[in-house]
């Protein structure tokens, strides 16, 4: 009887390896089909599901588009923009009269003696902008610190917007000379 037992207890064993040998097949087999075949698929529709939904906002913006009041919301914007471009942006042809400005804000404020010029005489050009560049102005003068804070003030608040860049207070020596030699670089924004 023992021995019947053994066999018996021998041919479990059989089988139960059997069986898991069998299911750790299959696992293995189901693990590898999930990984090269279902997990890529899974991968493609969310791409898929993606250029879905930027077509179909693509589409909305351009059905938006066709309608008469988004497209005058449009054309509002736009003006509103180029308003603002205005604010920081002069015509070439204006450059002159804003030296002119500049030179007669100069005098309301008796900065005396007073010289401006363009720093290099051209347009500098801006990275990656095309039709924008940079002019660059070079002012000299004397005065004491309130006409100095109340020119810089000035600069700082002109339409088109005028940068001031930088400047230099100096004192001159000697006590016949009274006041601040000043010198300040500003630059402008220019349409080209």
């Amino acid at each position: 009887m023992i021995s019947k037992r053994k066999k018996d207890l021998l041919a479990y064993k059989k089988q139960l390896m059997t069986a898991a040998m069998t299911w750790a097949c299959c696992f293995i087999v189901f693990l590898l089909a999930y990984l090269f075949v279902l997990a890529p698929q899974f991968k493609n529709k969310k791409t898929v599901e993606d250029e879905l939904a930027m077509a179909k906002q693509d589409y909305s913006f351009a059905l938006r588009a066709t309608q008469a009041e988004p497209i005058a919301q449009l054309k509002k914007e736009i003006e509103q923009l180029r308003d603002q471009a205005n604010d920081f942006i002069i015509e070439f042809e204006d450059l002159a009269n804003l030296t002119f400005d500049i030179s007669k804000r100069a005098t309301d404020k008796s900065l005396n003696p007073f010289s401006i010029k363009n720093k290099y005489g051209k347009i500098s050009k801006i990275p990656d902008c095309e039709y924008i560049g940079e002019n660059e102005i070079d002012i000299n003068f004397t005065c004491n610190f309130e006409q100095f804070t109340s020119f810089l003030s000035e600069m700082e608040r002109h339409k088109p917007i005028v940068f001031v860049d930088n400047f230099i207070l100096s004192r001159p020596r000697g006590r016949e000379k009274q006041g601040l030699s000043v010198n300040m670089n500003v630059s402008v924004f220019i349409r080209k």
